[in-house]
């Protein structure tokens, strides 16, 4: 599988959105409920100044003037103010409003997201889970005001390398808009991508397939008198499939999304030059076929990009970045078909398009002037050998290092690895084989492919303390 984005980071900013016009919208003249409950909020050092402050007698005006901050810092992305800023919302939404009540609820959901954002997924979880609760109190178990801290509270548990708890989360949020809203509600869709890629940290792959189906069925239902409409989810549904590793699922999605635009508007139209491009690139892997074998490398790439290159040079005002994009992709995909001539003679075009100004040159110096990955697999993150999530706690962090140089043909050589510690030998082989089969752009000077040597490459990866003791244990018995 492939690294991609973590999609968390854009379902955060819905929770940002939503939760802020939530508590924007909230009435003045809503009952406050009863001070009788402490409700329990994480918080890393609040401010002491804001705990003075809620000593005094608190008005609505404040409290909305720290709300309007608060939001202003969010728009600012300036996460640290936000955080004490959110902290202080909570504090005096609780003495203005009582523990129970809705408005507590959203400052602590708010307060989350923000820890959430700050990588303090514990606190953020903590928080998450008291606004749930004093919902289901002054509400119900299946108010739809649960849906949004749901969500939040999945996220940080994948945060926090816990995907079966964000997976029971993001099931719980799924049913809750079923009971509001109807099972083929379009809303419930982005928790859905949220099911898949916990389920995919599980390891759970039809799982994930699963949950990608149902998106899927969504979108062509609600999408049904907007063909064109169904392309970002299609997208996106090709992405997912390429990270389960079901490549083949992958290129008939991207086929999908061509001959949607082929039908809906034209054969030249400058929508089909990403789907192009993607379905070229996903040639570069291949599944397991029955015996074992593995189909050939790269095999019918070529086609798709050659047709998005023509379509962008076609295009009238087609971004000069873009037709560079999709130029370039066509010259990866001659390295890895090792027509190097070919390959170079549109670096060299590429370069000196990209030459004509400053603003281009500061594009040249990312895309050309070094080694750009044409093709890598994901690495395992822990020594069981998963790829996805982060520790929640009781591993240690181990280290393989690789030296390596990128050849003018974009391959790796001279490569060099060592590991910290250094028992965990299998990783070490593992991080040295992916390396050498990875293939690269390769870094251009005045226009000219050229190696690239001294390059460093550090994978991170976790184990628990008995692991090392037993290969340690193993390796003492051998020596014996």
């Amino acid at each position: 599988m492939r690294n991609i984005t973590d999609p968390s980071l854009a379902v955060l900013l819905v929770l940002l959105s939503m939760a802020a016009n939530g508590q924007e919208q909230q009435s003045a003249d809503d009952p406050a409920s009863p001070l009788d409950q402490t409700v329990p909020v994480a918080q890393e050092e609040i401010d002491a100044e804001a705990i003075d402050a809620v000593e005094q007698p608190i008005t609505e005006n404040e409290m909305l003037r720290e709300f309007a901050r608060f939001r202003e810092l969010l728009e600012e992305r300036n996460f640290d103010e936000a955080d004490i800023s959110a902290k202080r919302v909570v504090e005096m939404t609780i003495k203005f409003y009582g523990p129970r009540s809705h408005e507590a609820a959203k400052a602590l959901n708010n307060l989350a997201i923000v820890q959430h954002n700050n990588g303090q997924y514990a606190a953020a979880i903590q928080n998450f889970t008291s606004a749930i609760d004093i919902l289901e109190i002054v509400s119900d178990r299946l108010n739809e005001e649960l849906v949004n801290p749901l969500r939040g509270l999945g996220a940080a548990q994948l945060g926090n390398g816990r995907p079966d708890l964000a997976a029971a989360s993001f099931g719980r949020a799924t049913h809750i808009t079923h009971v509001n809203e109807g099972p083929h509600n379009i809303e419930q869709v982005e928790i859905l991508e949220s099911l898949a890629e916990a389920r995919v940290r599980l390891g759970d792959l039809e799982g994930a397939r699963d949950a990608l189906d149902r998106i899927y069925a969504l979108n062509v239902r609600h999408f049904e008198d907007n063909v064109l409409g169904l392309l970002p989810s299609l997208m996106r549904r090709a992405q997912w499939q390429h990270r389960a590793g079901y490549y083949n699922d992958e290129r008939a999605t991207y086929r999908r999304a061509i001959r949607i635009i082929e039908t809906a508007a034209d054969k030249n139209d400058p929508r089909l030059i990403e789907p192009l491009i993607a379905l070229g690139r996903s040639y570069y892997y291949f599944e397991p076929v029955i015996d074992g074998t593995r189909g050939s490398f790269a095999s019918t790439g070529e086609m798709y990009f050659k047709r998005a290159a023509r379509v962008a040079e076609s295009a009238e005002d087609y971004p000069w970045l873009d037709l560079a994009k999709a130029r370039l992709a066509l010259a990866d995909f001659y390295v890895s078909n090792e027509t190097h001539n070919r390959a170079r003679t549109i670096y060299r075009e590429v370069w000196n398009e990209l030459s004509l100004d400053e603003d281009r040159m500061n594009i040249r110096r990312v895309l050309l002037e070094r080694p750009v990955p044409i093709r890598e697999e994901a690495l395992p993150r822990y020594t069981s050998g998963s790829a996805e999530g982060e520790p929640a706690g009781g591993f240690q962090t181990g280290t393989i290092q690789v030296d390596y140089t990128v050849s003018a043909r974009g391959r790796v050589k001279n490569i060099r690895t060592e590991a910290n510690p250094i028992e965990f030998t299998d990783m070490q082989r593992i991080v040295h084989r992916e390396i050498r089969q990875r293939l690269f752009r390769p870094a251009l000077v005045e226009g000219e492919p050229v190696d690239s040597d001294k390059r460093v490459f550090t994978h991170e990866f976790f184990y628990k303390d008995s692991e090392l003791e037993e290969i340690r244990s193993k390796k003492a018995a051998l020596e014996q």
